[in-house]
């Protein structure tokens, strides 16, 4: 009888970029939380998402972290954990002076430029810095310094329209996770009205950071449309999708694959699917079997550099791990 036949599902092919998804910072961030609740027992608590993942989050939540946002919500004598953005220099002096144990979570890559401020500052010089208001990790850098002694700067125009004190003794430093190519405009506008600013030693924008954004543009003009999984507050996520969307690709930005809009595949034959350095590889393939109940899905990866990249844990928690 007629329409008592299978229903033939429209094909849709599945760009797979690479590297995607958890780098060794967030690996570590969120190994140090685990290993924490091992040696502690539950409750250890988190300073600000140890991640911005809500997945992640509410995993270790599950597990027996508890996350806050200040200092002041940690009870006294409970272990503490300092986010992988990293925080200012008064946090963890606030956990000393009140006797709590603390694990300092931060990224590795976020340290460097740390350490970079202190020394940039000890010898006079006053820091731009390339970043995003109010993000975690400019609050930690920043608080690495004296007040006055850094100025932020989000925009090509931020740049044209500084005024420094002293033009002649100037450096320049970055967030970990910006757009490559927007901060690449601001730092040739930083050298071009001024020559003599000193460049941070190797490159600030971390290495997962740029991959990630290498990865969508090798697989963009390949695609309809672009797909990140990533959380709205994730910095590296959401510069994933403005980098899609600059070579000329409709992108978006989803949490979770229950959150897809199944109009946003209107027309899609080749769908380019990536995830921010804090999203794991399981909402890929949540993803993945998602499309699958509509599609007759075929996937394909494309590999554009392999990461071995490994960072220690700190010291106390080698041993447990």
């Amino acid at each position: 009888m007629p329409g008592t036949g299978p229903v033939r599902r429209r094909p849709l092919e599945l760009l797979i970029a690479a590297p995607r998804g958890f780098c060794a910072g967030v690996d570590r961030a969120i190994r140090i939380v685990e290993l924490a609740i091992e040696k502690h027992g539950a409750p250890v608590y988190v300073r600000h998402e140890i991640v911005h993942n809500k997945f992640v989050v509410d995993s270790l939540k599950a597990k027996g972290a508890v996350f806050v946002e200040e200092l002041t919500e940690v009870p006294d004598g409970a272990p503490v954990v300092f986010s992988a953005h990293g925080v200012p220099k008064s946090v963890p002096a606030e956990a000393q002076n009140r006797g709590l144990d603390y694990l300092d979570a931060t990224c590795p890559l976020v340290s460097k430029v740390h350490r970079q401020a202190e020394r940039l500052v000890a010898a006079g010089r006053h820091i731009v810095f390339i970043g995003h208001v109010g993000h975690p990790e400019v609050i930690g850098t920043f608080g690495q310094v004296p007040e006055g002694a850094m100025t932020l700067v989000e925009t090509v125009a931020d740049v044209e329209a500084l005024t420094p004190a002293d033009p002649a003794n100037l450096a320049f430093l970055t967030q970990t996770t910006l757009s490559v190519d927007d901060t690449a405009a601001m730092v040739a506008g930083l050298h071009r009205r001024f020559p003599t600013i000193q460049a941070p030693h190797g490159e600030d924008i971390c290495y997962a950071t740029s991959n990630r954004q290498a990865a969508v543009k090798a697989i963009a003009s390949a695609c309809d449309a672009v797909l990140v999984i990533g959380a709205p507050n994730s910095s590296n996520s959401l510069r994933l999708v403005e980098v899609a969307e600059r070579q000329g690709i409709r992108a978006a930005l989803i949490q979770r694959a229950a959150d897809l809009d199944w109009a946003f595949l209107d027309g899609v034959g080749t769908l380019g699917v990536t995830a921010g350095a804090s999203a794991p590889e399981l909402l890929v393939r949540e993803l993945v079997d998602r499309l699958s109940t509509r599609f007759d899905v075929t996937e394909r990866e494309e590999e554009t550099t392999r990461e071995t990249i490994a960072f220690k844990l700190p010291r106390g928690l080698e041993a447990a791990a």
